[in-house]
C-alpha cells in the first residue's frame, strides 16, 4: 500500500512536468537515495539527473487511534468487528540529484510549485493512469480509497546534518514533505453479531409477601 500510494504521487508529479513543462521523459522516480549512486560499468546504485522520492520516517497519527473497531449496517441488522486501521505520517524526501547544480534546483523548484497548487490527492481528483501505473501486482496491496495530504516540513540545521548524515551521503538540494494520512487496513472480520434493535422496560418491583 506504501509503495502504491507514493507511485501515484510519483505519477501525477511527472504528467504536471510533462504539461507543463514539456518533459519528454519521466523525470521523478522512487528510489532510496541512501543507496548512492552508480559511477561506472557494472556498478550499482541510482543514476544522476533525477528527483527521487525516498521516505526516511514514519510516524502514527495518535490523534485518529480511538476509533470504533466495528461497522455496522442497517440493512442486515449486523455488525462487524475488525481492528481499526493504522493512520500513518510519512515524511518524504524529494532529491535533486542533476550533476548540473542550477538545473537540480531549477527541478526542485517546480516539484515545489506542485505542491504548492495542490496537496491532497485522493481517487477522484488523480488520473486513471496514476493508479494503474506501476501499480502493485497483488491486489491485497492496493489502495481501495485514499487520501493523501502533503504538508512541507521546515527541518533545522540539525535535523538536516542528522538527516544527511543517517543517508550516510553528501547533501543534494531537497525537500521535505510530511504526507498525511495513509490508513493501513487489512480487510480481517475478528467477529460478526446480531444489532440490538429493541431494548424492553417494562419492569415492575414484585410484591413482598
Amino acid at each position: 500500500m506504501i509503495s502504491h500510494a507514493l507511485s501515484i504521487i510519483v505519477n501525477e508529479l511527472n504528467n504536471f512536468l510533462a504539461k507543463s513543462f514539456n518533459a519528454q521523459t519521466p523525470q521523478v522516480k522512487l528510489g532510496n537515495i541512501a543507496e548512492g549512486f552508480a559511477s561506472g560499468a557494472g556498478a550499482t546504485g541510482l543514476s544522476r539527473d533525477m528527483v527521487y522520492l525516498s521516505i526516511v520516517n514514519i510516524k502514527e497519527e495518535k490523534t485518529l487511534k480511538n476509533v470504533p473497531n466495528y461497522v455496522r449496517n442497517d440493512v442486515t441488522l449486523r455488525a462487524t468487528y475488525e481492528n481499526p486501521p493504522v493512520f500513518l505520517n510519512f515524511m518524504t524526501l524529494f532529491t535533486s540529484t542533476y550533476t548540473d547544480y542550477t538545473n537540480a534546483l531549477l527541478m526542485l523548484s517546480r516539484v515545489i510549485r506542485f505542491f504548492q497548487f495542490r496537496n491532497s490527492f485522493n481517487q477522484d481528483n488523480v488520473a486513471p493512469t496514476s493508479i494503474t501505473n506501476s501499480s502493485p501486482v497483488n491486489d491485497a496491496d492496493k489502495l481501495e480509497t485514499f487520501k493523501l495530504i502533503f504538508d512541507i516540513y521546515s527541518a533545522t540545521m540539525e535535523e538536516v546534518n542528522y538527516l544527511w548524515a543517517t543517508l550516510g551521503g553528501k547533501q543534494y538540494p531537497f525537500a521535505l514533505y510530511v504526507m498525511r494520512m495513509l490508513d493501513l487496513k487489512f480487510k480481517a472480520i475478528q467477529s460478526e453479531s446480531g444489532l440490538i434493535t429493541e431494548v424492553v422496560s417494562d419492569f415492575f418491583h414484585k410484591q413482598q409477601v
